[in-house]
Parts: C-alpha cells; sequence; structure tokens
C-alpha cells in the first residue's frame, strides 16, 4: 500500500506506482509529492547537498508491521525530466518511486555493482515502460 500526501495537488495516476509496489514489497510506503524548495531543505538536512533533487528515500527501522519508510519526489524533477526525455510525466514519476523503493529495500548504486541498476531495468521492462526511462538507470 501506497500512502500518498501529495503537497502540491499534482493528482497523479498512481496505477504504475502500485504496480512496481506490489512487485516488490507488501510494506506500507509513505510518498510525499513535494517541489524542488521543499525538496532542496530536505536534502540540505540529511545529506548536506544544498541543492534540489529528484527523489530521497527514508527506511525506518524493520520492524515487523511496520512501514518501509518514506520516499519524497519533486514534482517539478518530474515534470523537467519528463519533457527532456520525452516520456509520461507519470512514466517518470514511476522510475523515481522505483529507484526510492530500491533504495528502501536496501539497494544502493553508489555501493553495488550494478544490481540496483539491473533490478530497475527489470521492472522499466517488465511493465512495458518506455526505452527512455532506461537512460535514467544507465
Amino acid at each position: 500500500m501506497i500512502d500518498v500526501d501529495d503537497r502540491v495537488g499534482a493528482g497523479y495516476d498512481l496505477s504504475l506506482l502500485e504496480k512496481i509496489h506490489k512487485k516488490l514489497t507488501d510494506r506500507e510506503v509513505e510518498l510525499i509529492l513535494t517541489d524542488n524548495a521543499q525538496i532542496q531543505l530536505l536534502n540540505k538536512d540529511f545529506r548536506m547537498i544544498d541543492k534540489p533533487t529528484d527523489v530521497l528515500s527514508f527506511p525506518l527501522e524493520d520492524v515487523p508491521f511496520a512501514p518501509l519508510g518514506t520516499i519524497v519526489i519533486s514534482v517539478d524533477k518530474v515534470i523537467e525530466k519528463a519533457a527532456e526525455l520525452g516520456h509520461l510525466e507519470e512514466e517518470e514519476l514511476a522510475l523515481l518511486y522505483l529507484h526510492g523503493l530500491l533504495h528502501l529495500l536496501g539497494y544502493d548504486h553508489e555501493q553495488d555493482e550494478g544490481e540496483m541498476r539491473r533490478k530497475e531495468a527489470e521492472i522499466i521492462h517488465s511493465l512495458g515502460l518506455p526505452d527512455s526511462l532506461i537512460l535514467r538507470t544507465e
């Protein structure tokens, strides 16, 4: 289950996110949709990087029946990247959700040997999403 907090009133269709979620976990995830200004504050506070980013993940302690964690996505970045790569905003949102969810599940593209990127590509292909999303994972 995805518990959505749409702070910018984006109103996206979340059916792709639900499909991704069901493929990877049965645990609840909080999803916060926000703007560049708010995600920049979080990025500065938690990663010491004073600029907006597209997605942040905040895992919770692994306790039975507890939510897996929180994913925060900048809708501004969704709009920018979808226009740049020529796919739908919902598809970009799905990729960012997938990326954030894999982090919550313990994947780390900065430390692994391509495992997270391969898993992203596998899920993208399994859902028939556009190849333009694969560009983001290479």
